[in-house]
């Protein structure tokens, strides 16, 4: 008895720091982010950076958007980081205004894609704007991004959200991420911590991009390579909830079950290689970014946070005393209102309700899927899009 009383105090500790979390940066996200005034106006050269490993089948219409903005067409590029694609795809490409940039590697990589395209790339511009292969634009995102360059950022994530709700996965995947872009970017501005990167829709100064980049050796998880590196230098990433870019969302439970597998492998990860660090840096420097940053690589996923209380709140019916029962309740209630702040309004409809009938299989394949961890970070795991 006195074991299952430890392990019930851990569980409830964990997961109850866990929902906390969240729903303070969730209730956060409910204000408004604090105004910083421009302190300089001014047109700088974009080089719009879009590397694609075979998507032959969204390459294209991809390329063919990013010329569409309301940016004057001579301060931006847009550069295609051809990584195995099709000769018929690689003559479409050629046809239109952009640069084609090919490359091949044993073990295919973003983080190499972008540094070889770099390394032949001239030092013209000003900032670097990743995107990933299936990502469009709204034609006024360089236009917002630049004007927060004009307030002193040198780091901005730009706000992505789904393209397709074409599935129950697509929808379950597309609110998770308008939850995490409530939590860990708008919810954290408010505070005053700096946004989660996504690794697309994301912009930073070109010469420190450039120079961080060479660096970068991650499979798995480059972004938050990047990320770690920029907040323990105390570079304060921005979040532009205005800016809008479309991502394609997952439609098979496969390919959530192994995007996710990915995530929490690099998560894991890097709390390992940083968390020591960051605590350091926290008592010596006062950087609570970095240290904000690795207890976010703790955090478990919403959906396994949100199976795990349910599941253990049914337990605790049968098992645990009216104050147990009522701390579980307690966690739970907060994690459910976490997710009322942070779900926009335009979910709440009849397709979502269907979709919420797949959560106990995802919450399944997110389980299972940890038990093929190890190492998964490591691996190249190519992420088909347009089907």
């Amino acid at each position: 008895m006195l074991v299952l009383k430890i392990i019930q105090i851990i569980l409830v500790a964990y997961l109850g720091f866990a929902t906390l979390y969240i729903f303070m940066f969730g209730f956060a996200s409910l204000f408004r982010t604090p105004k910083r005034k421009a302190t300089i106006s001014k047109m700088r050269k974009y080089a719009v950076l879009i590397p694609g490993y075979k998507e032959d089948q969204v390459i294209v219409e991809v390329a063919k958007d990013a010329t569409k903005q309301d940016y004057p067409t001579d301060m931006y590029d847009v550069i295609v980081i051809a990584d195995s694609f099709k000769k018929t795809t690689l003559d479409s490409l050629r046809k239109l205004p952009i640069q084609v940039i090919e490359v091949s590697f044993d073990l295919s990589t973003k983080s190499k894609a972008l540094n070889t395209a770099m390394g032949q790339l001239s030092d013209i511009y000003d900032v670097a704007l990743v995107l990933d292969a299936d990502n469009l634009m709204e034609t006024d995102f360089i236009s917002k991004i630049n004007t927060a360059f004009d307030k002193g950022y040198i780091a901005v994530q730009g706000h992505r959200i789904a393209k397709n709700y074409n599935t129950p996965f697509a929808i379950l995947d597309a609110i998770s991420e308008e939850v995490n872009n409530k939590i860990f970017r708008k919810g954290h501005r408010v505070l005053g911590f700096s946004a989660a990167l996504i690794g697309s829709g994301m912009a930073m100064d070109y010469n420190y991009f450039k120079s961080m980049m060479k660096s970068i050796k991650a499979v798995g998880g480059f972004d938050k390579e990047i990320e770690l590196k920029m907040l323990k230098e105390k570079i304060q990433i921005e979040f532009l909830n205005d800016a809008i870019v479309l991502d394609e969302k997952v439609q098979k439970a496969e390919v959530f079950t192994n995007q996710r597998k990915r995530w929490i492998s690099a998560q894991l990860h890097y709390f390992s290689m940083d968390f020591f660090s960051s605590l350091k840096h926290l008592i010596l420097h006062g950087n609570y970014d970095y240290f904000d940053k690795a207890l976010q690589f703790i955090q478990p996923p919403r959906v396994m946070l949100l199976g795990l209380l349910i599941l253990f709140n049914l337990i605790s019916i049968f098992i645990n005393s009216p104050v147990w029962i009522y701390i579980w309740l307690g966690i739970l209630a907060m994690c459910i209102l976490t997710f009322i702040f942070t779900i926009p309004v335009k979910f709440y409809n009849i397709k979502t309700i269907k979709a919420i009938f797949t959560l106990p299989k995802a919450f399944l394949l997110m389980f299972l899927s940890l038990l093929s961890i190890r190492g998964a970070n490591k691996k190249f795991i190519h992420t088909e899009h347009g089907t």
